[in-house]
């Protein structure tokens, strides 16, 4: 046990260095006119303080020019004049427009920010990492306890068996209720495993509130902010509930912003007198400025005790007069209320906090924030962990140290976590996967999917899924055809294989290793042409490559939203166009051969999949070959 904490400490390490390093490198050598094409910086604005918010500063930087960015709300940014590496003013993202984007402060602000010239990087997030190696290094025992499950040091419990359940939500399928049912009688972890579509998020709801039908304490996290809001609004429509959202307010979708700890805390009746006690400081400070401040050159070698004194008795000394002394003495004297006054400050807001922790059912965070102190002595019942195939064992022990339980969401066919360091590969393997392999009893598969047509999931579920799937069906028999203004009948899937197109050959751009396919993007461009033609919306419309330099290439064409693997992670839309790029003499398909990556790209559509490429590079990967077999013998594929 001991040996596998000190690794993973040092595998958080490595990934650590490895993000600061990507980041730093590519600050230090590209110009802020090329971070800023790549989408990681906004050159050239100005700032100006437009008020504070959840006792944040905002200031609101803009400029006459439009700003594109893929700097986003919530992102952590690096303000600076000229050298962004000597600069140390961090901010996180609140809002962005087209020609400004608003930034919080937790610290002063200084004047050089306000200036013409400002520059603002995408920046890597050291406290994340901080977070999960203070809770590696002082793993409590229910920590130890998920970790001995998987050094297979100790067997879990078999579930005992609960009675009757009355479930709130009476669409709930069969394997939805079973998955429930066995996440609330068990001992110590239950995995939920949803594949694509199959209502993962609408069964941890249902367990939330069933947990706090039973008076259990919960605390629901995911990896990302967008999963944690995404189960809070759902929570939201349970009027019962009392929820507080733990994490940076602005890190928080605009909706859920009244569940959110700091504004919980602003709304609270204890707040009155925070805002008493600010009144009597700065009414102290106005006095104290009254008064002679004993810096050293008054002091003459006096300490604080002395000055006291010597006030006190009417004395002077070392040349110091006495109407000086009894200045400095009630200079310190103020001092000292002021200082008392901001620790009132500090107990007012711990009993606050307090409080609001103590009333709340269900406590949501990321599962970073679940670190943060003012939950740090509550007791919980269950940790309900969502996406837990796409966070690292460091990541997910933060949650579980602090229940007596744990229930798992995710699917390990899809995504792994996102890892930069190539020696820190390992974290690639989650605490989901691993317990799911020793111990499939312990699991659940939701086993009914809502998104896609029958002929679309055919192939994922026979591959990635041991055809362990079926579609619901309400949308068994949806079609592309449904949508369109025509009455031509489209089959839902289709494979244009460029491999006998001349000149269709992949490319390097100048300094970057990705890669890009221009014949591919002009089919792919062509493609949404026509279907808008058709009368389908731009919204319907997503377009996958796993290329960045090529999803950039389509993306400056094209109006539809256009995004590699991991950003279409989670998501859906009615017709889906893949560009898969390789195409060269050699069979070389780099990491598409993450095989987790191509079962994401072929179930995010719901009635069209279009995959754009050369058969023949493809066809050097077994799944691969397989796909483009299935889709030979349904007859859909096509030869440009």
């Amino acid at each position: 046990m001991k040996k596998y904490i000190k690794r993973l400490i040092r595998l958080v390490n490595y990934e650590r260095d490895a993000e600061i390093d990507l980041m730093t490198h590519e600050i230090s050598t590209m110009s802020g006119k090329k971070r800023e094409e790549l989408g990681r910086a906004i050159n050239k604005v100005k700032g100006k303080i437009i008020g504070k918010e959840l006792g944040l500063q905002i200031v609101q930087f803009g400029r006459s020019e439009r700003i594109e960015t893929e700097i986003s709300v919530g992102d952590m940014v690096l303000i600076s004049t000229d050298n962004p590496l000597k600069s140390d003013l961090t901010g996180t993202v609140t809002e962005k427009g087209a020609r400004f984007i608003k930034i919080a402060f937790d610290k002063k602000i200084p004047k050089w920010a306000m200036k013409k010239k400002v520059r603002i990087d995408l920046y890597a997030n050291d406290v994340t990492f901080k977070r999960m190696e203070d809770n590696l290094r002082h793993l409590n025992l229910r920590g130890k306890d998920a970790l001995e499950y998987i050094l297979t040091e100790r067997d879990p419990r078999k579930n005992k068996q609960i009675p009757y359940i009355d479930y709130i939500d009476k669409s709930l399928n069969d394997s939805q209720k079973q998955a429930i049912k066995n996440a609330l009688s068990c001992e110590n972890f239950f995995l939920i495993h949803g594949p694509f579509g199959t209502g993962k998020t609408r069964t941890l709801v249902e367990l939330i509130s069933q947990e706090t039908r039973q008076k259990h304490k919960v605390l629901a996290t995911a990896e990302s902010n967008a999963a944690v809001d995404n189960i809070l609004e759902r929570l939201m429509n349970n009027k019962q509930l009392n929820l507080t959202r733990l994490g940076h307010p602005q890190r928080v979708s605009e909706h859920n912003i009244t569940q959110t700890l700091a504004y919980k805390v602003e709304k609270h009746e204890l707040n009155k007198k925070i805002k008493k006690i600010h009144r009597k400081i700065e009414k102290l400070i106005e006095t104290r400025n009254t008064h002679t401040r004993p810096t050293p050159q008054f002091r003459r070698g006096y300490g604080d005790y002395d000055i006291l004194h010597n006030a006190s008795k009417g004395k002077g000394g070392r040349g110091i007069s006495p109407e000086k002394m009894k200045s400095m003495a009630s200079w310190i004297e103020c001092n000292q209320e002021i200082n008392e006054s901001y620790d009132d400050i500090k107990r007012v807001e711990n009993k606050m906090i307090r409080d609001i922790i103590e009333c709340s059912d269900v406590i949501l965070s990321t599962n970073s924030s679940a670190a943060l102190d003012s939950i740090a002595k509550t007791k919980f019942d269950v940790a309900i962990i969502d996406e837990s195939s796409q966070a690292t064992i460091p990541s997910i022990l933060i949650p579980i140290a602090k229940a007596k339980r744990f229930i798992l969401a995710g699917d390990h066919k899809q995504l792994p976590p996102t890892i930069i360091s190539a020696k820190s590969r390992d974290l690639e393997k989650t605490l989901f996967e691993e317990l799911i392999k020793l111990y499939p009893y312990k699991s659940q598969l939701l086993n009914v999917q809502y998104r896609m047509n029958k002929a679309l999931m055919k192939f994922p579920n026979k591959e990635f899924y041991n055809n362990g799937l079926k579609s619901d069906p309400s949308v068994e028999e949806i079609k592309i055809d449904d949508l369109l203004d025509h009455n031509h009948h489209e089959e839902a899937l289709l494979f244009i294989n460029t491999s006998n197109v001349y000149n269709n050959k992949e490319k390097r751009l100048k300094d970057s290793k990705s890669i890009i396919n221009p014949v591919e993007s002009e089919i792919t461009i062509n493609i949404v042409k026509n279907y808008l033609e058709s009368g389908i919306d731009n919204e319907d419309i997503g377009i996958i490559s796993p290329y960045a330099d090529q999803v950039k290439v389509i993306q400056d064409n094209t109006p539809v939203e256009v995004k590699t693997v991991d950003g279409f992670q989670g998501r859906e839309k009615e017709i889906i166009i893949i560009s898969t790029v390789r195409s060269n003499n050699n069979g070389n398909i780099g990491f598409l051969k993450d095989l987790r990556r191509l079962n994401v790209a072929i179930t995010r559509a719901k009635r069209k999949l279009i995959i754009v490429g050369n058969k023949e590079t493809l066809k050097n990967s077994p799944t691969y070959k397989r796909l483009i077999e299935f889709i030979e013998n349904e007859n859909l594929l096509i030869d440009l």
